[in-house]
């Protein structure tokens, strides 16, 4: 089954390498989206594509990378669009 989420993640979560590290791990995982920065200092996604590798993906929003500090990740389900592709906005 195909699922999207949206997620908006706080914290410092800009300038180390977040968008670029979930880039990389959408890709492994096979689903479509976006990353992004946001004016307020968060980092924003969209995530589309089984629920398992949406899951996968969703966690690591949760925590982030080496180097980030993740205060706050609201994660909420969407509905799909049938996007394909990952991009780093």
């Amino acid at each position: 089954m195909t699922t999207r989420v949206h997620a908006v993640v706080r914290g410092r979560v800009q300038g180390v390498g977040f968008r670029y590290a979930t880039a990389r791990l959408a890709e492994e995982a096979g689903v479509a989206g976006y990353v992004r920065n946001r004016p307020d200092g968060a980092v924003e996604a969209e995530v589309e594509g089984p629920d398992d590798a949406v899951a996968r993906v969703a966690d690591f929003l949760r925590s982030g990378p080496r180097g980030a500090h993740v205060t706050g990740a609201e994660v909420r389900a969407v509905a799909p669009r049938g996007e394909h592709g990952f991009a780093v906005r």
